[in-house]
């Protein structure tokens, strides 16, 4: 019986360079249960993969918060979350990545395990559906190293949307895995997040 081929290794990389702009202040620092989303974030998602980097503009590299963290700087201008996903593949082609929004505070250490468990290297990417729409959630999602073609020429085509990567590919679904990846991108939504939280403790 053949061997199966050995999987890519898993590096996680947690989001943080959205221009925050719904929301008037940079998500990845608001507080959740007294600790900033971006530090939270980032123990679950190091808890779960062999490296971790945290994404980041240029301009963000000196932020406090930041700074003492490994990061990778976007390369790619203004384009969203696949900034930061081609900035990844482009440093660490040979690795798959497990990419992490840092706007969800109801996100669990079982949620990221059961995505890990599930994963399937032979495809483009591991997914769950979203519980608003049942489409594939691209940022609690594993990037295969077979992603980064798809991703580079959809960007060279003007295509920015991971979400729209994910459906054109060969990409494996997940059932959703109830409200753990309900984000907060307006100070409404994070007044309503944290009266949540408050009632869940």
């Amino acid at each position: 019986m053949s061997e199966q081929p050995k999987a890519p290794p898993l590096y996680g990389l947690l989001l943080t360079g959205g221009a925050s702009r719904r929301m008037q202040q940079d998500k990845a620092v608001l507080a959740y249960r007294g600790e900033p989303q971006l530090l939270r974030a980032w123990r679950l998602l190091q808890a779960v993969t062999e490296r971790a980097f945290v994404s980041a503009r240029d301009t963000q590299r000196d932020d406090p918060l930041r700074a003492g963290l490994p990061l990778i700087l976007d390369r790619y201008e203004a384009i969203g979350p696949a900034a930061g996903i081609l900035s990844a593949q482009d440093q660490y082609p040979e690795a798959a990545w497990l990419v992490l929004a840092c706007d969800l505070p109801l996100l669990d250490a079982v949620t990221l395990q059961q995505l890990v468990a599930r994963r399937d290297p032979a495809v483009a990417a591991t997914a769950f559906t979203s519980s608003h729409d049942g489409l594939p959630e691209p940022l609690c999602a594993i990037w295969e190293p077979a992603s980064h073609g798809l991703l580079k020429q959809r960007y060279e085509s003007g295509s920015y949307c991971p979400r729209k990567a994910l459906m054109q590919s060969n990409a494996l679904l997940l059932p959703t895995p109830g409200e753990a990846l309900d984000n907060v991108n307006t100070p409404e939504e994070r007044e309503a997040m944290q009266h949540r939280l408050e009632t869940l403790a």
